[in-house]
């Protein structure tokens, strides 16, 4: 028996139902509208998640790539530390005209609501970490 894959609006509600009031989520419209869910035990951390037919993907926007000092030493750093993050890969995504670091976690559209729960989670704790420790702790060979 194959699970129905998830929807954005589908996903909105599970989350508001079981969430909790560890998050709450809201679907953002627009061309291809996603979830934006907020995590109240990590400091309202924002996460955005989008979901299709062949995943669900969830990423967090951690500061913009022109902020970090020696970005070429730091982008090298950030693939080799890459296997040290569970569940999260790093990435750069552009916003406007702006490019940001981001932490991101995909999974299969079918995946269990405790699953994704999980995932978010992880996604939220590692982002934050990133953020205090990576950012601050990098120093350029």
């Amino acid at each position: 028996m194959t699970t129905a894959a998830w929807t954005v609006r589908s996903l909105q509600a599970a989350l508001s139902t079981r969430g909790g009031e560890a998050l709450t989520a809201r679907v953002v419209e627009g061309a291809d509208p996603i979830l934006l869910v907020t995590m109240h035990e990590q400091g309202d951390l924002e996460i955005f998640v989008s979901a299709s037919d062949q995943q669900i993907a969830a990423s967090v926007l951690l500061w913009p790539v022109d902020e970090q000092e020696d970005r070429h030493a730091f982008n090298e750093f950030l693939l080799k530390a890459q296997k040290l993050v569970p569940l999260s890969n790093f990435g750069i995504g552009t916003v406007g005209d702006r490019d940001y670091y981001e932490l991101f976690g995909e999974l299969a559209p079918s995946s269990s609501l405790d699953d994704i729960l999980i995932e978010l989670r992880v996604l939220a704790e590692n982002a934050i970490e990133a953020a205090s420790d990576l950012r601050s702790s990098f120093t350029p060979a």
